[in-house]
């Protein structure tokens, strides 16, 4: 839903496939919300990349014109695992550029494949106002994401989640869109569930807090939170200063600790650099591996806590 490829195939189910058919299943859920709340929708604008296909499907099943109203920066990585509040906001601002052709007097819907933090959907909503839309309606593929993953992906604290102990109503108020609209659960998994018979079974503990292993309880996501929220990030990141060393491949560290990922802002040129910060997009430019003791890393094994901080390449 979120980090896959759209050409990647998983588990026997196409993530192409599977989006189009989030997108139908949201656009009937759309429909009905914004009957309800007697408003008529001008255009439909995706959040790039991964929430183009089911915005596409969305939009022709609203017999909606679709349009590419952001622009994206694709030296700027995943917002959502930054450290702190303040650098996850500027980077959104640095990410995406809205085009005011699409949205000045218009009812723009808005679709984007999740809502984590709600920051990268309360910047944007704001852009789209400057940009001059009417109103912002905000679609996200995915239902609200209300408990933390404890299976692999780094995510927020429940507290930092938007959807932690919040109605749909405050969210869309938090957020400052006019409407907001949920994938429902059945839904998602139905859409997945759909392409292939033989998955019986879907891992939703981050919509529902149903954990498969059955053995997580308050005190282990307390301890958990303690190590993943903001104020961990920031304080393991404490005292290391990026140097610049030129990487190829996958800007990952050795054993020796926490490492500061930084990219600075440089002419690229004939630049060897490269690859992928973990969790984010591509980079084109030098990036800088510092270990907790000031000395240059190379290595491929990712360690224990990795704090990434990225400035604008192309700034």
């Amino acid at each position: 839903m979120y980090f896959a490829r759209p050409d990647s195939v998983i588990d026997g189910v196409s993530v192409y496939r599977a989006r189009m058919a989030m997108g139908d299943a949201l656009a009937a859920n759309a429909k009905a919300k914004l009957e309800h709340e007697g408003i008529k929708v001008d255009v439909v604008i995706p959040v790039p990349d991964t929430s183009r296909v089911a915005a596409l499907q969305l939009a022709q099943n609203l017999g909606v014109p679709y349009r590419e109203g952001f622009v994206k920066n694709r030296y700027v990585g995943r917002t959502f695992i930054m450290p702190g509040q303040e650098l996850r906001r500027k980077n959104v601002r640095r990410k995406l550029n809205a085009m005011a052709l699409e949205f000045a007097g218009k009812n723009v819907l808005i679709v984007d494949d999740s809502i984590v933090r709600g920051t990268t959907s309360k910047e944007i909503i704001q852009m789209a106002r400057d940009a001059g839309a009417k109103k912002v309606i905000m679609a996200s593929c995915a239902p609200p994401i209300r408990w933390p993953s404890v299976h692999g992906i780094d995510m927020p604290s429940r507290r930092e989640l938007v959807a932690h102990e919040r109605t749909e109503e405050q969210i869309a108020e938090y957020t400052g869109a006019d409407l907001i609209i949920f994938q429902t659960l059945p839904d998602l998994v139905a859409s997945c569930g759909s392409l292939n018979s033989d998955l019986k079974e879907f891992e939703c503990s981050v919509f529902n807090g149903d954990y498969l292993t059955r053995d997580i309880d308050e005190a282990y996501l307390d301890h958990l939170e303690g190590l993943r929220n903001d104020n961990a990030r920031i304080r393991a990141g404490e005292g290391a200063k990026g140097s610049m060393t030129t990487v190829n491949g996958l800007a990952a560290g050795g054993d020796k600790g926490p490492l500061q990922v930084v990219m600075e802002s440089q002419p690229l040129g004939d630049v060897s650099g490269g690859g992928e910060v973990a969790g984010g997009g591509d980079i084109a430019g030098v990036v800088g591996l510092t270990n907790e003791n000031g000395s240059e890393t190379r290595g491929h094994n990712t360690p224990p806590s990795l704090t990434v901080g990225l400035d604008n390449a192309a700034e």
